[in-house]
This record gives structure tokens, C-alpha cells and sequence, in this order.
């Protein structure tokens, strides 16, 4: 019988062991995933790339955690507990909002659109100008014919000053404003990666503001990462002591990666986490890949932001952001 019994025993210790092995092997993705994006140690191809999903591996951290309780895995519980809190403390607050500045200044709506190497349906960026009376208008892949296509659908009607960079293929950049604007001498704009409009805004009743255009590369490829993190470092950090800054682009990056969060730290907020609309998606449309958070308006702190939409336009495969801002008073 204690033979029998010792056989028992011994196959009922090597199932808890297998399950607590199995239970840890489920919970490692996610451990090794929060400690990457809390540390910020995402470095090269394809970890890069990779983090915009963070929000999908927090609303999948459950499921390990589950399995460690239906396994009875104490320690394989504990991880994937951990690692699920971390990363809806990552995810959690683009959902939540926070509070910006409730400014009496000029309200400023502020419209990014990547049109896709200017294939973005003229017409219907000018509508939704018109329609939400916008005041400014951050255009990235601007080609020549794309630039041509928005004036003659009748863009400078509503927002009639112009600053453009256009040219063939993805590196064309441009700024369409309702008030007037003069360019900011800088390298940067039209520096050795994609152009980046960066103009002084003279908006009435308001303190001085900029506001620039970036289009970071994308990371892509391997070769493709020091390019990224590049062009990352090229768009102007905030400058507490001067101008109000406003970055409205495709910063191919998201709130998940660590360049984009030291960028914010100089001074910005992102408006649409602030406006609680952090999650909503950007690019691709139309399928494919799972859609993430690459396009942005980034607004300087002193600036406050009432309201955050995304648009989609034909012809592009990537969503326009809308942030409807409020501005320092003079």
C-alpha cells in the first residue's frame, strides 16, 4: 500500500510541477514585455516596432493570469499579476485623461494628416477642414500634385497661409494656417530626414505659439532604427521659458516607446491621452496589421486641450487626428 501511496504521491508532485513550469512558461511573454516597455529597453528590430502593441498584450495580460490560477500556480500567479498591473499602468491613463490647463485664451483646432505620398482625397480633407473649422493643418507625405490637388479643392479658403516643403515620395511636408505664420530659421526643418514645416503662429489674443510638423522615419528595418531614432531627436523638444509648442505629425511612435516618452517629459502633453482618446487607433486602415497610435498632436503643458478626434480619409491609410485646443492669452 505505501508503495501505491508513494507512486501517487510522487506522479501528483511531478503534475504540480509541470503546471507550475507550464504556468510560468504562459506568463513569461508578459514579463518580459512590461520589464521592455517599463524600462524603455526596447532597442533594435523588431522590439522597435513591436511596442506600438503594447496596449493588445495589456488587454491580453489576463489570460496567463487565469491559467495560473486554474494550474494553482502560486508563483507563476504572482508574475503574471505583476506583469498585468504594469502594463495597464502603462496603458490605463491614455483611456483615463488628465487635466490640461483651463485656459480663457484662443481655442485653436489643430488637424494632422499623413496623406499617403499625396493620394489623401483632396476634397475630403477640405471638407472635414471646413466642417470642423479648422484652424491649422500639419500635412506629411506632401508631394507636389498633393499640395496642387488641397489648394484646388479649395483648402486656402479656410486656412489660407501656407509653408510648404512638398516633394515625391514620403519626405514632403506642409502647414496650412488660418493666421498668419512665419517660418522658424532651423536646420531641422528641412534637415537630411523627412521635412518638418515649423512656423511661428500669430493668432489673436494669444501669447506666442509655434507649431511644427514632424515625420520621424519609420522603423521599418533594421537598417532603418538609428534613422528613427534620428530623426526623433531632430523635432524640437518644448521650451518652457519661450513660445508655446505644438507638434502635429506622424511621429512613426507611440506612447509605448521611450524616445517619444523623453520627447513628452521636455514639456509636452499628448492631447489625445489627455482628452482620455489615447488608444484610438491611427494607422493602418483598411485591415491588415492591428491598428496603433502613431500620429499625434503633441501640445505644450501651458496649452490646454478640450476634445481629441480621428478621422478617416480616403485615400490614405492613416486616420487624421483632430485636437481641439486652447492657447495661453496674451
Amino acid at each position: 500500500m505505501s508503495t501505491v501511496g508513494d507512486r501517487a504521491a510522487g506522479q501528483g508532485a511531478r503534475r504540480r510541477r509541470w503546471a507550475t513550469w507550464a504556468a510560468l512558461a504562459l506568463a513569461l511573454p508578459w514579463a518580459l514585455w512590461a520589464v521592455v516597455r517599463c524600462f524603455g529597453l526596447e532597442a533594435g528590430f523588431p522590439l522597435v516596432p513591436l511596442m506600438s502593441y503594447t496596449p493588445y498584450a495589456a488587454g491580453t495580460a489576463v489570460l496567463p493570469v487565469v491559467v495560473a490560477v486554474l494550474l494553482r500556480s502560486r508563483w507563476a500567479g504572482l508574475l503574471a499579476a505583476a506583469a498585468a498591473v504594469a502594463l495597464a499602468a502603462c496603458v490605463l491613463p491614455r483611456i483615463i485623461g488628465a487635466a490640461t490647463p483651463e485656459e480663457d485664451g484662443p481655442r485653436l483646432r489643430v488637424l494632422s494628416i499623413n496623406t499617403a505620398f499625396g493620394q489623401a482625397d483632396a476634397d475630403a480633407v477640405a471638407a472635414l477642414v471646413r466642417r470642423h473649422e479648422v484652424d491649422v493643418v500639419g500635412v506629411q507625405e506632401a508631394t507636389p500634385q498633393g499640395v496642387d490637388a488641397l489648394i484646388r479643392a479649395g483648402l486656402r479658403t479656410a486656412v489660407p497661409n501656407l509653408l510648404s516643403y512638398a516633394a515625391p515620395g514620403p519626405v514632403g511636408g506642409a502647414l496650412f494656417s488660418a493666421h498668419p505664420l512665419e517660418r522658424i530659421e532651423d536646420d531641422r526643418a528641412d534637415g537630411g530626414f523627412f521635412a518638418m514645416p515649423w512656423a511661428a503662429l500669430e493668432v489673436p489674443g494669444a501669447a506666442p505659439v509655434e507649431v511644427a510638423v514632424p515625420h520621424p522615419v519609420p522603423p521599418v528595418s533594421a537598417d532603418a532604427i538609428a534613422d528613427w531614432r534620428a530623426s526623433l531627436a531632430e523635432v524640437p523638444p518644448a521650451d518652457p521659458g519661450g513660445p508655446a509648442r505644438i507638434l502635429a505629425g506622424d511621429f512613426n511612435a507611440t506612447l509605448d516607446h521611450a524616445e517619444l516618452r523623453s520627447l513628452l517629459a521636455t514639456g509636452y502633453v499628448d492631447a489625445a491621452a489627455a482628452a482620455g482618446a489615447g488608444l484610438e487607433a491611427t494607422w493602418p486602415t483598411g485591415g491588415g496589421l492591428p491598428g496603433v497610435a502613431i500620429d499625434h498632436v503633441l501640445a505644450d503643458r501651458r496649452i490646454g486641450v478640450r476634445e481629441v478626434t480621428v478621422h478617416e480619409v480616403p485615400g490614405t491609410d492613416h486616420r487624421a487626428v483632430l485636437a481641439e485646443l486652447v492657447l495661453p492669452a496674451a
